[in-house]
């Protein structure tokens, strides 16, 4: 099995199985032994004399040769006690206390198994509405996603990350604009994708300018009537500022909606490409389509068969977790076992137009995207009904939407999901996205740079005699390969990566695929910073007309941060906004603080933290008698400080450095703390959590040096746009991964690290 470096490090730190010190024991091999043979054993509840031991060497051999990996939750817990393999999951929320906290409850027990949940909160009366058992009034459905943000804050997903929530409110609720704005702020609602639910007649009444009526949820009358075309405007305007909400379609899911008389699908999972009814699950895999191809003596084409032969070895493997998964809850099992959905997708696409040289942005692409995604759903159901044949139909096939002469296993069977970590694993792109970017720079800690280069594009310049680290520097500091003049036309067209591809172009693609995917397809469309609201409005247009299911977009930058003061310049007499460069505060010559001990692996150490009226502003450490790691700590406490008093928060601090992990420390399970930064982290949180509480802070203040450099046209940059970037720099201002500092990538809502496998929705 051939995985790069990378791979290595992902599966290492989050899939293989770890002993109370947190050292692996297992090893990369032994994880597919693991999941294959638990799976294979799925075929003893069909067929007591099935040959186990063939079915799990295949689906060993279709694992580690890269050709097919099913979820997450699969890879982690397949053959261990937890035994929880689904990645997706719908609970209805009903308009009571007790079906509130229950399903609250609920998400709970899913989101530690390592699932997410999508939830639709439109049959909550609107806020301020009369709640006739009590006389009081309700909160509405904004207050209790709140509610549920902070339980799933408390969560952790199998004690390693925090759970994600999809949230989704109907166009038509009478608290619809709360609910656009509800994550204007970043740091709101954080573990929640949130989506506005619309309907066709919406759709229709934003076309002619038209108004839409507002029903109350829990009587089913008219509550009042919006211009639709202004709602929809607000909509795109939350949009454009930060990426949410998102769209649904929800009359298209509806109209696929497999089992109709079983209730209408209200809600998806947290990306987006998963809708299912009330208890629901689903789980996913994907076949990696750079493995699909062959060469020729004309380049690189599709292996067809090989891909018809991958999709049913899949769909044998996706039916038989359905059957030896542990559901966190009975009603779960049940009701996922009605339908037996699954949900079968793609990685590698963009990968495989570079090797087989066609533009991502080109009529070839769109085309042959069709042709893949219509080869595997059409392959899938054939499996499905040859697995119908040997163990039955799902059991609500009798009242499903499907050809009653044709039975299958499985209610659905494709759905194109992110593929975040699990491409990295399999070194390919993900999912159905694009390339964010060909060349990286990573910062060794001893100094020292490491390019890191797309394989594909390394390969095809060596091929040409062009390849240099000189050139690959080059292509990191535009950002794009596309702007390289010396580089030959037919490859700058050819290795295009996100913002070299038009939105319109990003939709048709979604829209390809879509056209035969049973399920929905988790795409982002990737704008530039520049973007405007009307490229936006387009986008969902568009969308709408080529019957996709969803939208998510994100302009880039616009989830930035750090918070920029304006500064002003005289220019001809008038004063003019200007975007600037973060300096931190001096320190006062006055503070107040408290200094903590804590026990680390090799001693104590003392732990200062001192804060004036602006809030915290100082932090250093002493080690004691017994030693420790004095540099490293200082140095930590260095940055920590500077960072404070350059406005940069609290919160975000606090979650760089907890949970870092140190051999000496971890070895002595009583200790409080994993690391010498986490010790600092918890004494910070604790110093901050005591001052907010007595009300004595604001968020601290960045102070700005104006800078008054203008830009190639002669224009000073506004702060407005403080993320326009300079001639040189790289398109826009990216977060950075809190675990390893490498760029964050923008996918389906959540963010995904393409180096260490950190991924965030919400």
């Amino acid at each position: 099995m051939e995985i790069s470096k990378n791979a290595r490090m992902v599966l290492e730190k989050r899939y293989l199985m770890k002993d109370e010190n947190g050292e692996a024991m297992e090893t990369v091999d032994g994880m597919f032994h693991r999941v294959a043979n638990a799976i294979a054993r799925g075929d003893l509840l069909h067929d007591e004399n099935a040959d186990v031991d063939a079915t799990a060497a295949a689906f060993y051999h279709m694992m580690t040769e890269l050709e097919f990996l099913p979820n997450s939750p699969t890879l982690m817990n397949a053959g261990r006690p937890l035994g929880q393999l689904s990645a997706c999951f719908v609970l209805p929320v009903e308009d009571s206390m007790d079906s509130i906290f229950e399903a609250i409850k609920q998400a709970a027990l899913i989101h530690k198994s390592g699932g997410g949940t999508g939830f639709s909160f439109s049959r909550l009366r609107p806020e301020g509405s009369t709640v006739n058992s009590t006389g009081g009034v309700a909160s509405g459905p904004i207050s209790f996603m709140r509610v549920f943000n902070m339980a799933t804050e408390a969560v952790k997903q199998g004690g390693s990350r925090r759970g994600a929530n999809m949230g989704i409110l109907r166009i038509d609720h009478p608290d619809i604009l709360k609910f656009i704005d509800c994550k204007a702020d970043n740091k709101e609602i954080t573990n929640f994708n949130i989506s506005v639910g619309l309907t066709e007649a919406f759709m229709q009444a934003v076309e002619t300018d038209g108004e839409y009526s507002l029903i109350e949820p829990h009587t089913g009358t008219v509550a009042g009537k919006y211009r639709a075309r202004k709602v929809f405007d607000k909509i795109v305007d939350a949009a454009w500022r930060n990426g949410e909400p998102g769209i649904i379609f929800l009359d298209r899911l509806n109209r696929d909606n497999v089992v109709p008389k079983q209730g209408e699908i209200e809600s998806t999972n947290p990306c987006g490409e998963q809708p299912l009814l009330p208890h629901e699950s689903c789980n996913l895999g994907s076949v990696n389509l750079t493995k699909m191809l062959k060469e020729s003596r004309t380049g690189y084409v599709f292996d067809w068969e090989k891909l018809k032969n991958t999709v049913k070895m899949a769909v044998h493997f996706l039916d038989n977790v359905i059957d030896v998964n542990k559901y966190p809850l009975e009603q779960i099992d049940y009701t996922t076992k009605q339908t037996r959905k699954i949900g079968l997708g793609v990685m590698g696409w963009a990968d495989c137009l570079l090797m087989m040289g066609i533009p991502y942005n080109s009529e070839a692409a769109v085309e042959l995207g069709e042709k893949v995604m219509k080869c595997i759903t059409e392959s899938g159901r054939e499996a499905s009904r040859k697995l119908a044949e040997q163990r039955g139909a799902f059991p609500l096939f009798e009242e499903s939407i499907l050809p009653q002469d044709m039975p299958q296993r499985n209610g659905t069977i494709t759905t194109i999901a992110p593929t975040g970590t699990l491409s990295i694993i399999a070194g390919c792109s993900s999912g159905v996205e694009p390339i964010f970017g060909y060349v990286f720079i990573r910062n060794i800690m001893d100094g020292t740079e490491l390019l890191e280069v797309n394989p594909i594009l390394k390969k095809e310049l060596e091929r040409r005699g062009l390849y240099s680290e000189e050139l690959m520097r080059k292509i990191a500091k535009e950002g794009t390969v596309a702007h390289i003049e010396e580089l030959p036309e037919d490859l700058r067209r050819v290795f295009v990566s996100t913002h070299d591809i038009s939105p319109s172009y990003h939709v048709r693609m979604q829209a390809a695929f879509q056209k035969y995917t049973d399920n929905a397809v988790s795409k982002t469309v990737n704008f530039s910073n520049y973007a405007t609201r009307e490229d936006v409005a387009e986008v969902y247009t568009q969308a709408f007309k080529l019957d996709c299911k969803g939208v998510t977009i994100y302009r880039d930058g616009s989830r930035n941060e750090q918070v920029l003061n304006i500064g002003k310049v005289k220019k001809d007499g008038e004063e003019e906004e200007i975007a600037g460069r973060v300096v931190p505060r001096l320190r006062p010559a006055v503070v107040s603080g408290i200094t903590e001990k804590v026990q680390i692996g090799c001693g104590n150490l003392y732990i200062t933290v001192n804060y004036d009226d602006e809030g915290i502003c100082e932090v250093f450490t002493n080690t004691g008698k017994a030693g420790g790691c004095p540099s490293q700590s200082e140095a930590t406490a260095r940055l920590v400080s500077i960072s404070l008093r350059s406005g940069i928060d609290v919160k975000s601090i606090v979650n760089q450095l907890r949970g870092i992990r140190c051999p000496s420390t971890i070895r002595q399970p009583k200790l409080k703390c994993t690391s010498c930064p986490d010790a600092i982290a918890r004494v910070i949180e604790k110093v901050y959590n005591e001052q907010v509480k007595l009300g004595r802070w604001a968020p601290p203040a960045s102070k700005i040096v104006v800078k008054t450099e203008k830009d190639g046209k002669g224009t000073v940059r506004k702060a407005a746009d403080p993320l326009i970037p300079e001639p040189g720099e790289v398109p826009g201002n990216m977060h950075f991964c809190p675990e390893c500092g490498a760029s964050l990538e923008h996918e389906g809502g959540c963010v995904i690290c393409r180096q260490c496998g950190y991924s965030k929705c919400g």
